[in-house]
């Protein structure tokens, strides 16, 4: 009786799932963030812009590829793909293109773009034809303050016999994320001494991270990207008031290279903080902006930059991104295809920097009176290299660094604990004396951040203006990305390859005892505010730890273990 109970209940599912469609990203949350409100049920004529992540071919075979070409200790370490060799790797069988374009093509759905990797398509269709092609959805307007995007408000699904070959559709969930750089004047008056500062400039980070004025970059080939989102912009003359201001006696360039996208509208703290940055430190590298300010609003930005990476044969070696979501806002699936679009950067070389956030642990209430941590993505991705924040211990001088008590850090809910960094979060998850209650986090997951630098007390000149006090793992990821690019320079002068995926070699640098970070040992980051751990998530400790990694870098000492 119960086998036939569950054959008929299995045959239940099966044809409902053949009447409804599958439905590729069941837990994407649907739920409207605040400040959003819907203006409008989309006119059925308005166009809206999908992406359909295509299922790619040798995932597995492209995850050895990483292990091998990012591992220090194989003869095939820096041997990494050219774009035409990374797409006839991954890209999709005859029969995926072949059915999803036939599909496509019934539904009228004939714009559509093909990146050249070939394992994602964007396509441009009205809302009636979208909504028809992926049953469920209903496209709406919403609005905050003068911006709109178009979302769908529930869930869409696929036919049974396109959804093997799809991974996800984009362009429907996802509102943009805005990551938001904080402004805080100092509260700690402590005594000052004689070689005190109002604020970290890039004179102030060169002294501290024991860069001279001739550490700068030199090689033709060596270049360096940060990426701008949701309406950001630099200004160049902002870049340039900065440099005369700040630029101190190294030599940098005044002018970004190369600007891909749109560029135009009231320069952003954000971006300038970004730009300012990434070539103070790598100073006198080409650097490239790669803006995704959104050519339509049912784009998603983060995913445009993606589709990006693969499509350009060359870019950058070195991308910072100051851009994150909380992992329960997304789809298992989105983030897992995310994920193998790190993988694909990392086979050509490309080393990519995220910022840990600025929510501590964060926090979720998942029940009444029950918390748990909130881990960030990109951030918890095990292919990319994440950045936390510390603060000078004296504010008003360059002494040694604490924990930024809103530096993000902690345990993936998706995805585990990658094998280069076992050792390290075993360690400190053993002598730890101060971790929280086991229930808050996961851990068993992916644990982050990997660096950390110094993300407080900034100045940053935006439009014309020098403003002090900006803060957040926003700045620290900048820094530490052109540190990066320094190295990459002296590298490339060598002969050797740049330094690609970078926590495999990072893990086992420091497992080794170099000196080539300052380890990170007081402090501790916000939570959750409530009775088990009182606003305290997880402690700064000897070693690697969940606030700051492995701490941040001392470039004479990094630069060397590194050659």
């Amino acid at each position: 009786m119960e086998r036939r109970f569950s054959f008929i209940l299995l045959l239940y599912v099966q044809l409902n799932i053949a009447a409804c469609g599958v439905f590729p990203e069941p837990d994407q949350s649907i739920r409207v963030p605040r400040g959003w409100s819907p203006a409008e049920r989309l006119p059925n004529n308005d166009s809206v812009i999908l992406t359909f992540a295509l299922k790619q071919q040798n995932v597995e075979k492209l995850e050895e590829l990483v292990g091998r070409v990012s591992d220090p200790d194989s003869p095939h370490y820096g041997r990494f793909l050219s774009l035409e060799q990374l797409r006839a790797l991954v890209q999709p069988s005859v029969e995926t293109l072949r059915t999803v374009r036939t599909w496509l093509e019934e539904h009228g759905v004939l714009n559509c773009d093909r990146i050249v990797t070939g394992d994602f398509l964007q396509c441009q269709t009205q809302a009636r034809t979208a909504e028809k092609l992926l049953p469920g959805a209903k496209f709406v307007r919403y609005v905050k303050g003068d911006k709109s995007v178009v979302r769908s408000s529930s869930l869409y699904s696929l036919d049974p016999d396109v959804a093997s070959h799809i991974d996800f559709v984009g362009g429907l969930h996802r509102f943009p994320e805005e990551r938001r750089v904080l402004r805080r004047a100092n509260d700690k008056q402590e005594e000052m001494t004689a070689e005190f500062h109002l604020g970290v400039t890039p004179t102030i980070l060169r002294q501290r991270y024991n860069l001279s004025a001739s550490d700068v970059g030199t090689h033709p080939n060596n270049s360096q990207a940060c990426a701008q989102f949701l309406e950001q912009y630099f200004e160049p003359a902002d870049l340039s008031e900065f440099m005369s201001l700040f630029g101190g006696s190294f030599e940098h360039r005044l002018e970004v290279d190369h600007v891909v996208g749109q560029q135009g509208g009231r320069a952003g703290l954000e971006a300038s903080l970004d730009v300012e940055y990434i070539m103070s430190m790598g100073a006198n590298i080409s650097t490239w902006v790669i803006s995704n300010a959104g050519r339509h609003e049912s784009q998603e930005p983060f995913l445009d930059w993606m589709l990006l990476l693969s499509n350009l044969s060359a870019v950058p070696w070195v991308h910072t991104i100051s851009y994150g979501d909380d992992e329960d806002s997304l789809s298992a699936a989105f983030m897992q295809r995310i994920n193998v679009e790190f993988m694909k950067a990392a086979a050509r070389g490309l080393t990519i920097l995220f910022a840990s956030g600025d929510d501590g642990a964060g926090c979720r209430q998942i029940a009444k009176g029950k918390n748990v941590f909130r881990p960030s993505f990109p951030a918890s991705s095990p292919y990319v290299t994440t950045v936390g924040g510390t603060s000078f211990k004296n504010p008003f001088q360059v002494t040694y660094e604490v924990t930024d008590y809103i530096s993000g850090g902690g345990f993936s809910n998706i995805f585990p604990m990658p094998d280069y960094q076992v050792s390290a979060v075993s360690k400190y998850l053993k002598s730890s004396v101060k971790l929280p209650p086991e229930s808050y986090y996961n851990r068993s997951g992916r644990a982050y951040p990997d660096v950390a630098a110094l993300s407080d007390n900034y100045w940053v000149v935006t439009n014309r203006v020098p403003i002090p006090w900006v803060s957040g793992t926003s700045a620290s990821t900048p820094v530490f990305g052109g540190i990066l690019s320094l190295i990459n320079d002296q590298r490339i002068k060598r002969g050797l390859s740049p330094l690609g995926f970078l926590n495999p070699a990072l893990y086992r640098l420091r497992e080794n005892g170099t000196e080539a970070l300052y380890d990170v040992t007081e402090g501790c980051h916000i939570s959750c505010f409530d009775d088990l751990v009182l606003a305290q998530g997880f402690c700064a400790a000897p070693s690697w730890d969940p606030v700051t990694g492995w701490g941040t870098p001392n470039y004479p000492a990094l630069l060397k273990s590194f050659l």
